[in-house]
């Protein structure tokens, strides 16, 4: 849905490159050529205990009152009443009704306080687990992530943004890590365009150009190869697997029947990608949902939003537990910040970073939980603070990946997540 009072900021814009048009038309070749990938079938053999990550973006800042934390009966609560769910003495909002129902498989953080209260920097925090720094250029999550569960056998990308407009762009993401684990956008259920071969180039003529491309470059890399030459070959590869097996992101080979639980709005199309994503071997997957910014009509607002959330998400939720995808998935609900207890003149709520929410289940992670507290109108933390840095690790830890650890760069040690900010041990198993 479209929020027509939010705050307008620019950081709700996301600039992105053409990543398919743009390499495969400037790469050449391939050292090696495609020999080394691996054949679509291997996706079905994908190893069972191959950690993923799903990432539900909220943008905008969603109401931790409307949510995760209410506070019915009291001056800041508005008019919602907070609802039992399928964990005895976890209360969520009545706006969640189905997500009440897979709380077993979850847990709730009502503890944050990131201090900050702008979209930009929110959002920075919270994908990146630290404060931006001027001339520091970090990697996101799902970054980190696909280059800590890198399975060289899966040749797909590792890093998927699921957008409303996404068409196979690449985005400029990954920082040092470098563009292989940067981030594809994808939208609208179909495959990335120019994924397709033309129809008047046949499957052998495109077989000879392959093969005069690989001989090409081969012969260029004895000379001349460089770091920016097998990065353009390693995208350019990519590319190519893309086209071949470029049903993994078709959603119309979804039943009929899951398309109708899922629901026929865009968020719940983007959820059953989601989960046809994971299921492919994709080790990352990020969707959003906007847009929760609710300066003006926040109560009216979040039930309409919140009530496109609820039903897919939980269907989500239920089938990869179902299919036996969520004791090796990470499922995270997250927003750049929260909304205050405050109500404003316009019935809205403003930018709150101090007390507020996430949600977050599956792999690694102590279901049925619910870590921290705020106090009795939620104005403040009033137990176990936490901020993003310590979401960052614990989700690091719960995937298996030392928050610790260090990526060699280069060379160059590079510590994988904030060494001062440790993970909430208590939420982990």
């Amino acid at each position: 849905m479209n929020c027509g009072y939010a705050c307008g900021s620019a950081e709700h814009e996301i600039a992105r490159r053409q990543f398919l048009g743009g390499l495969v038309a400037g790469t050449g070749a391939m050292v090696g050529g495609l020999g080394s990938l691996t054949a679509p079938e291997a996706l079905a053999n994908l190893a069972k205990d191959q950690k993923r990550m799903i990432v539900i973006r909220l943008a905008g800042g969603l109401s931790q009152l409307e949510s995760w934390d209410p506070k019915p009966n009291t001056d800041t609560g508005g008019p919602f009443r907070a609802i039992p769910t399928s964990v005895p003495g976890i209360h969520i909002s009545e706006l969640l009704p189905y997500t009440a129902k897979q709380m077993h498989h979850l847990a709730i953080v009502r503890s944050i306080n990131t201090r900050n209260g702008d979209h930009g920097k929110g959002n920075y925090m919270m994908l990146h687990g630290r404060r931006q720094t001027p001339g520091q250029n970090l990697p996101e999550i799902g970054a980190v992530v696909a280059k800590g569960l890198d399975n060289e056998s899966i040749s797909l990308p590792g890093h998927i943004k699921v957008t409303s407009s996404g068409s196979g762009g690449r985005n400029n993401d990954a920082s040092y890590l470098g563009p292989k684990y940067a981030s594809v956008s994808l939208g609208g259920g179909k495959p990335p365009a120019y994924t397709e071969r033309p129809k008047n180039v046949s499957e052998a003529a495109e077989a000879q150009q392959n093969l005069f491309r690989r001989l090409a470059n081969d012969r260029f890399a004895k000379r001349r190869r460089t770091a920016e030459t097998d990065a353009y070959v390693q995208s350019y590869e990519q590319a190519q697997e893309l086209m071949r097996q470029r049903e993994v992101f078709d959603l119309s080979k979804e039943s009929k029947k899951d398309h109708e639980r899922y629901g026929p709005h865009e968020f719940g199309k983007h959820c059953l990608m989601a989960r046809r994503l994971i299921e492919k071997g994709i080790t990352y997957v990020q969707v959003q949902h906007s847009n929760y910014d609710t300066h003006n009509e926040n109560f009216e607002f979040h039930f309409e939003q919140l009530g496109e959330f609820d039903r897919p998400f939980a269907t989500l939720m239920a089938d990869l537990a179902d299919r036996g995808l969520l004791k090796h998935t990470l499922v995270v609900v997250l927003s750049e910040f929260g909304r205050t207890p405050k109500i404003n003149p316009r019935y809205g709520r403003d930018h709150w970073g101090t007390a507020w929410s996430v949600c977050l289940g599956g792999v690694g992670i102590q279901a049925g939980a619910a870590y921290g507290k705020t106090n009795k109108n939620g104005t403040a933390v009033s137990e176990d603070e936490v901020d993003a840095g310590n979401l960052f690790a614990t989700y690091l830890e719960a995937l298996g990946m030392r928050w610790k650890g260090r990526f060699n760069i280069g060379g160059r040690k590079v510590p994988v997540s904030d060494p001062a900010t440790p993970p909430i041990k208590e939420l982990l198993t």
